[in-house]
This record gives structure tokens, sequence and C-alpha cells, in this order.
């Protein structure tokens, strides 16, 4: 156990500690991949609105009961301490207590079922059993007996919840099936997903290396994951300059590259600062995520819709 950290400011009400441990600058990992998995589906001519609200909802539910699981597990596990360079804990701060923490955790998790349910009555089983694992990992990120996060897995883990699962799982629910549209669009979401990850370890490396916490960044040192960073905007950028150039989409799926500024002054700025400078680092990640992903979703979109001819969906 830490002791509980003292607050930059006026100690929040109970709402407020909850909102906080919510960490609402970080539901934009699970807004984008529903935004632009609806706009794979609305290309494949199965836009619904129902699934689709449905899924944003589940979305937010396992992303805020994964923040409560975090929370709480990281003050177990003494990952939170005094040092902390990033934003406020409610459990390490004492605002709210690891039991209620817990519960808070539960709570949320069983009501993202009640969504899973009404999903799994539109669109069978699978979701059901795509809803389990993905609470099982939310815990099994720093909870139980091989934490995720601390064992070096976290890159994959996000990659491939907040991009695969959770945009092909959108497409599913709402078509029925998951075309190859889904499964390219998913690379970039997942990739700058996990760039935000990667910026976050990268500041706390130092840190997670006194707690045992191994992390790539812990594991293979900051220059490697500065480059994993750069792979990871590669990536994302790469896809809509492949289906643009593929007669898969028209022109409007290179919108995305209007971002391009943003992402270049972030990698700069990852490549040279450290600390607690990456916090403002991490937040324009967050941003470029959200930015690509709505850019990105509204040139799928508008594609469909034939307003630049090109040549036929993948």
């Amino acid at each position: 156990m830490t002791a509980a950290a003292s607050l930059p400011g006026p100690r929040p009400s109970l709402v407020g500690s909850w909102v906080l441990a919510a960490r609402p600058k970080t539901l934009s990992a699970a807004s984008v991949p529903v935004l632009v998995g609806s706009a794979c589906a609305f290309a494949s001519g199965g836009f619904r609105l129902g699934p689709a609200l449905a899924a944003l909802v589940g979305a937010l539910l396992l992303q805020i009961g994964a923040n409560f699981a975090n929370d709480v597990y990281d003050y177990e596990k003494g990952a939170d301490t005094a040092e902390r360079l990033g934003p406020t804990r409610a459990v390490q701060a004492g605002l709210i207590s690891p039991g209620a923490m817990k519960r808070g955790m539960y709570v949320v998790f069983a009501v993202s079922l009640l969504i899973g349910a009404y999903l799994t009555a539109v669109a069978g089983p699978i979701i059901l059993a795509i809803g389990l694992v993905s609470i099982a990992s939310a815990i099994a990120y720093t909870g139980g007996p091989y934490p995720l996060g601390y064992n070096g897995l976290g890159d994959v883990f996000v990659f491939v919840f907040f991009g695969l699962v959770a945009v092909c799982g959108t497409v599913l629910v709402q078509v029925g099936t998951v075309p190859p549209l889904a499964l390219w669009c998913s690379l970039p979401v997942g990739a700058l997903a996990t760039a935000i990850l990667v910026v976050n370890n990268l500041r706390d490396a130092e840190q997670d290396a006194k707690v045992g916490k191994r992390t790539l960044a812990v594991r293979f040192g900051t220059r490697a994951v500065i480059y994993e960073y750069g792979l990871l905007l590669a990536i994302a950028y790469a896809v809509p300059l492949f289906l643009a150039t593929s007669s898969a989409r028209g022109r409007f799926v290179l919108l995305p590259l209007l971002t391009l500024p943003l992402a270049r002054r972030l990698m700069r700025a990852v490549a040279t600062e450290r600390g607690r400078d990456l916090n403002a680092r991490l937040a324009g990640t967050a941003k470029l995520l959200l930015l690509f992903g709505l850019t990105f979703a509204l040139g799928i979109v508008l594609d469909q819709l034939g307003l630049f001819p090109a040549g036929p969906v993948s």
C-alpha cells in the first residue's frame, strides 16, 4: 500500500471524484473505434442507429470500468506513489476507498453486460463472448496474478481491443459480418490508441522500473518506444493512403492527412521531452486520435455517398 497523495487543488466532491476516476480525457479511445466502425457499416450498406448507439455506450462503459480497475489495482500494487507524474488517481489521493472503487468497477461492468445482452440478441452469442473477454482483459490489465500492463503486454492489449475488436465488433453488430474495409480501418485506430499508451509509459518509465512494472519502455528503453511511437503514427497514416490508391475507396478517405501537422509536432516533442512535460503530449495524442477518427469516418461516409467517384468498396 502507498500513502495518499496530496491534491493539486481543492478536494473534489464525491461525484467529482468519480468523474476524475473515470478519466474523461481517455474516452476518445473508446468512442473513436465505434465512430469509425459505424462509418464502415454505412459504407457496407448496413448502418443501424440502435446497435451503433448501444456499441458506443458499451465501449464507454468498458473504458470507464478499465479505468476504475487501473486506479485501484495500481494502488494496491504500489505503482501509484507520491512521485507519480500523471494526473491524480482517486484511490491514491484518498478520494475513493479501494473497496468502493472495486464496487464501482463491478457495477459499471455489470451495466455493460446489459448492453451486451441487447447486442447479443441483435448479432448473436459471439458478441457476449467478446464482451466477457473484454471485461476479463480490462481487469487483467493491472489486476490478477499476471497483469498485462506489468509484463510488457499492454501495447498488444490496446491495439487488439481498441482497434481490431472495437472497430470490427461495431461493424458486426450492424452488418452481421466483418468486411475487409473494417479490418483495414481498425489498424490506424488501434495504432493511435496504442500511441497514447506509449506516451504514458515513456513518461512513467523511471517510476515504473522502481515498482517492477515492466512496460516496453522499461524493458527496452526510451529510444525503442520513441521508435515504436513513430511506427504507430506511420501505420495510421499509411492506411488511408493505401485505401485511396488501391481502388478500394474514393479520395475523401485521405481527410485524416489534415492531422499530419499535429502528428509531426507530437513526434518531435515525444522524441525530446521527458517526465511531466509528456502529460501535454499524452493529451495531444488523445486529441490526434479523436481528430483522425472524425476525419477518417467522415471521409469513409463521403466516399460512400459518391461525392468523389472512385472504384468499388472492398
